[in-house]
């Protein structure tokens, strides 16, 4: 499938032929799996308690998928908590920083969230190390002797970190990941992370509202040793009597979950798992290098974070040339109405541009059939 369609500059607006053929680009929630259907989910959880033996069994099941399809090791836990990745990471944050100095990395919306709470809610007075949307911090330059809070993919501006080279095995501090567009679609040494966050709904493209927080062993030390000044809600107490509450990383969740995006996680999961980790991270890599080929065979198109190395392969973020917020509203309007490409305008804290979902649910052919239809719409919105 090739692109056909006059370059914009040529004033071309004649629509293109072929459409994607599911045209979920969000940044989140994100694409189904393919071949998803509400009906193939299984129901028998349905309408029962989270507690009873079959809603404890489908959670544990949900904990057992994601740690073998991430490979995560025996020394890491893994529990389903409320209020999705945010949930999640704030959880970690109030149960374990205090008791050291704490770095925060800011390059993108999400990570200028974590230093808010982190200034303004525990007033810790964190270093901060931020950057430009587009730009990774030098992460050289993190003070290790304190705990270092990351995202691993910034959704919102398409910089990732390389990989987890950058930090140190005998680390003084914590190392917190944001891990919400990263988990599933790069290849994460564990051992370097000590808390880990995500939600279904971005790489698996499952539902929102649950989150899943990982803890190396360093992780489950600093809760089991230290108790914060500030005080915690329930929804975020994972110490009960001094030690950990082993019940949260094996299904029993601290609030009632709902079953059926657990079961709509599982689908997603046994989908996953039918890949394989590399299965997944191939899919992912074949849909960013398609986009990258569309933008560079386009004058007028761009990409926001513009080293490579550092370039996110599921949230890519492109920059369109004379853009401003009315033009790129104009194009997603226009997208969305013609059913090619849902929810692809920027974060609304980024600069002005294009966001495109590269994760594994995503088809490959659907990014490449797309390229045609952002000519499209660059010119009609420009004559218009």
């Amino acid at each position: 499938m090739t692109d056909t369609l006059t370059a914009p500059e040529s004033g071309a607006t004649t629509k293109p032929a072929t459409k994607p053929a599911r045209p979920y680009f969000s940044s989140g929630p994100c694409a189904k799996p393919p071949g998803w259907d509400a009906a193939k989910l299984a129901t028998a959880s349905l309408g029962r308690s989270h507690r009873s033996k079959i809603g404890k069994q489908r959670l544990q099941y949900a904990i057992d998928l994601m740690r073998e399809t991430l490979k995560l090791p025996d020394t890491h836990r893994i529990g389903i908590v409320p209020g999705s990745d945010t949930g999640a990471y704030e959880m970690a944050m109030w149960t374990m920083l205090g008791a050291r100095p704490v770095t925060a990395l800011a390059w993108e919306s999400f990570g200028e969230g974590w230093v808010t709470d982190a200034v303004k809610q525990l007033k810790i007075d964190p270093t901060v190390i931020r950057a430009d949307y587009g730009q990774l911090p030098d992460l050289a330059a993190v003070d290790w002797s304190s705990d270092v809070l990351f995202t691993w993919n910034g959704t919102t501006s398409g910089v990732r970190v390389p990989d987890a080279d950058w930090i140190p095995e005998t680390r003084e501090g914590l190392s917190f990941a944001d891990a919400t567009s990263g988990v599933f679609a790069y290849d994460i040494d564990w051992a370097k992370i000590d808390v880990a966050t995500f939600s279904w709904q971005k790489v698996l493209g499952g539902e929102g509202a649950h989150g899943v927080l990982i803890l190396g062993p360093r992780a489950v030390e600093r809760l089991e040793s230290y108790t914060p000044a500030w005080p915690l809600p329930k929804v975020f107490r994972l110490v009960s009597k001094g030690k950990l509450a082993e019940g949260v990383f094996k299904g029993e969740t601290i609030n009632t979950p709902s079953m059926l995006a657990v079961e709509d996680a599982i689908f997603a999961l046994e989908w996953a798992k039918g890949l394989g980790p590399d299965g997944l991270i191939a899919r992912s890599d074949a849909n960013a290098a398609a986009l990258d080929r569309i933008v560079a065979e386009r004058a007028w198109l761009g990409h926001l974070a513009a080293d490579p190395a550092s370039r996110s392969k599921t949230s890519v973020c492109l920059t369109v040339e004379g853009a401003d917020e009315v033009l790129i509203k104009a194009m997603a309007s226009l997208l969305e109405k013609e059913g090619v490409a849902f929810d692809v305008a920027g974060y609304r804290d980024a600069p002005p541009g294009l966001r495109i979902w590269c994760g594994a649910t995503v088809d490959t052919a659907d990014i490449v059939a797309l390229g045609a239809w952002l000519d499209w719409a660059y010119a009609t919105a420009k004559a218009g």
